[in-house]
């Protein structure tokens, strides 16, 4: 039996990670279920050194088309690594950012051409695309103010509030894109009620649990 894979995307301080964990939680409560969490950029060893050069906050001068290799990198170890190992076992794979944070971000946030983006998604990923994903929305100002308040602000969370509204309406656009894989919720919603929402909505889009 093929496994579920499941993504969580918005801007930053929106509450995904949270989300992830608490969703990954209520999954695993589900008898005999699999539940595989993982991030980018991340997941893996090598992914994690590449977070290290994307986040940190030393490399503002980076390139816009460094950047995007850099996650592509990161990308196709976890994706080989992680991700597809677990789905060939059954399991439910819950990623904190996938590709359509490349789209938000790189595209719409940094002005790359979409049409490069495709070109390295067809070349890398082969038309890999997770079954789900669920883009929580949140005013900007109020995502960033709450990462202010919680760490240390990271390369990305330090760009301008235009960049932020500029990723936000990306993560909006791609939802009218392809409205059967992409779900927006309410991010102001209180953290149970969001929850099972999430739950009631993969029961409904994936036919599982």
């Amino acid at each position: 039996m093929a496994g579920v894979f499941i993504s969580f995307e918005g801007t930053d301080g929106s509450g995904k990670s949270t989300q992830v964990k608490l969703v990954a939680e209520a999954l695993r409560k589900v008898s005999g279920l699999d539940v595989v969490e993982t991030f980018e950029p991340g997941g893996t060893e090598i992914g994690m050194r590449i977070r290290e050069i994307l986040l940190n906050p030393k490399t503002v001068n980076m390139s816009p088309i460094t950047e995007l290799m850099l996650f592509y990198a990161a990308r196709a170890q976890h994706v080989a690594e992680v991700i597809q190992p677990a789905l060939r076992r059954g399991a439910y794979v819950i990623t904190d950012r996938f590709i359509d944070s490349t789209f938000a971000y790189q595209s719409y946030g940094r002005g790359i051409n979409p049409e490069l983006i495709k070109q390295l998604d067809a070349l890398i990923l082969k038309g890999f695309k997770p079954d789900l994903t669920i883009v929580i929305d949140l005013d900007v100002s109020i995502g960033l103010n709450r990462k202010k308040a919680a760490s240390k602000a990271d390369r990305l969370e330090m760009e301008e509030l235009l960049f932020h509204e500029r990723v936000r309406e990306g993560f909006l656009d791609l939802s009218k894109a392809e409205p059967l894989r992409v779900k927006v919720l309410d991010g102001a919603l209180p953290v149970e009620t969001l929850t099972k929402r999430i739950v009631e909505t993969i029961k409904e889009r994936c036919n599982c649990l």
